[in-house]
């Protein structure tokens, strides 16, 4: 079973930066065969694709609302994958997850392993 635990959520001001990490278990899980995608839920809202990018790094694909601003990333050997979050807005707080996926979709339901999830809070 895949399991990923995000990290480097916190409360900044708009136009800071800030990068999320996600990494998966060293024990039984082969990251580097599987897609990742960053997805943000804000209170009230449902859950909002944010980034992916294939297992071996080669295609890239970003949310509208983030073009621009956010880049995916991953480093294999290290088994984590990455969200460099520039540019935040007071519209960017939410909880992160990230997920894992044979296939890319910009569906939540179609991915699986989610980690516990980061708060990103920005303050106006």
């Amino acid at each position: 079973q895949v399991q990923l635990v995000e990290s480097g959520g916190g409360l900044v001001q708009a136009g800071d930066s800030l990068r999320l990490s996600c990494v998966a278990s060293e024990f039984g899980f082969t990251f580097d065969t599987y897609n990742i995608a960053w997805f943000r839920q804000a209170p009230g809202k449902a859950r909002e694709f944010v980034a992916a990018i294939t297992y071996n790094g080669a295609s890239t694909r970003s949310g509208d609302s983030v073009k621009g601003r956010f880049t995916i990333s991953r480093d294999n050997a290290k088994k984590t994958a990455y969200l460099q979050m520039n540019s935040l807005e007071p519209e960017d707080t939410a909880v992160y997850y990230c997920a894992a996926a044979s296939l890319i979709t910009t569906t939540a339901s179609r991915w699986g392993g989610w980690g516990p999830g980061t708060q990103v809070t920005v303050s106006s």
